[in-house]
């Protein structure tokens, strides 16, 4: 039995919130990017397991990288970031050298998901394992989850009507079905390096500063985490990464809000707003009727 209140910030279990009385450990993700190799095994699997429509087998020509990003038909996206190795130290000077940066990219399922605040028709629901999943049967192809992501991850399928889902909101699941039969998702399973990794969300918390702490004594200063804080502008992130740089070279925000956190304001200003109209009115109407 689940209801769809939801607090609009602050730490908080999110399938305790959605009305679960007595939710599994909430379940997520921890994606190493220090150990990502950029197979697109993960992207694959994902296809597969999910019956993801192809939408891009053409490079585009500014990398190795076919799919661009995340999207309605592209649940898990890596990136390929060729780096010179003088960029950070020296910016705009030419270098000879140069890394690789690789991600497996993929809904954070947010702590405090904006996409399931602003959906009308409760097609975006909060499951027993804390992470968001888009019911196509209920979806009316609104889109009024697509500007309210702060990662642009959900969107609305496009395709000829007779493929399925066209002109609904899709995104990861974090495979659900797969979870309802406790297996781990397809990407975490198909990924050869452990680079996904799935589990327990605090365990993989505990794990991922290990990580970092690891690899910083080994002198890879950069290392750090992205959406593991519970205190951060969506609650903390469902699914989590190491990087080895800052999160805008990999596209992702430094610092992202949940973009319904100010509607309880909102409202008020406007109802004070209504408010305060209906006063004058009703004084305007009074000192007419005086007359």
């Amino acid at each position: 039995m689940t209801s769809f209140a939801n607090r609009l910030f602050g730490p908080l279990d999110p399938a305790t919130e959605a009305g679960y009385l007595d939710p599994p450990t909430r379940k997520g993700f921890f994606t190493d990017t220090s150990v990502c190799i950029g197979c697109k095994a993960c992207e694959v699997a994902c296809k597969e397991w999910n019956a993801v429509p192809e939408d891009g087998i053409s490079l585009t020509g500014m990398s190795y990288d076919n799919s661009v990003g995340l999207g309605a038909s592209t649940w898990r996206h890596v990136a390929f970031i060729e780096q010179p190795s003088g960029a950070r130290e020296h910016p705009g000077e030419e270098s000879a050298s140069f890394r690789w940066l690789m991600e497996s990219d993929v809904c954070k399922h947010c702590t405090h998901a904006a996409c399931l605040d602003v959906c009308p028709t409760g097609a975006l629901m909060r499951s027993e394992f804390g992470t968001v999943v888009v019911q196509n049967d209920v979806c009316n192809g609104c889109g009024y989850c697509v500007p309210a992501c702060p990662y642009g991850v959900i969107e609305r399928r496009e395709g000829p009507k007779d493929e399925p889902a066209v002109g609904l909101a899709q995104k990861c699941t974090l495979c659900y079905d797969r979870l309802k039969g406790d297996l781990e998702p397809a990407c975490a399973k198909a990924c050869p390096t452990q680079s996904i990794q799935f589990g327990d969300l605090d365990e993989l918390r505990v794990r991922a500063k290990g990580r970092v702490d690891q690899l910083v004594e080994a002198g890879v200063s950069d290392a750090q985490l992205y959406g593991h804080d519970p205190r951060d502008g969506v609650g903390g992130a469902g699914a989590f990464f190491l990087l080895l740089d800052r999160p805008e070279v990999y596209g992702l925000p430094p610092d992202p809000v949940v973009t319904t956190k100010a509607l309880p304001q909102m409202w008020r200003q406007a109802a004070l707003a209504a408010a305060t109209l209906l006063v004058g009115s009703l004084a305007a109407f009074v000192e007419r009727r005086n007359r």
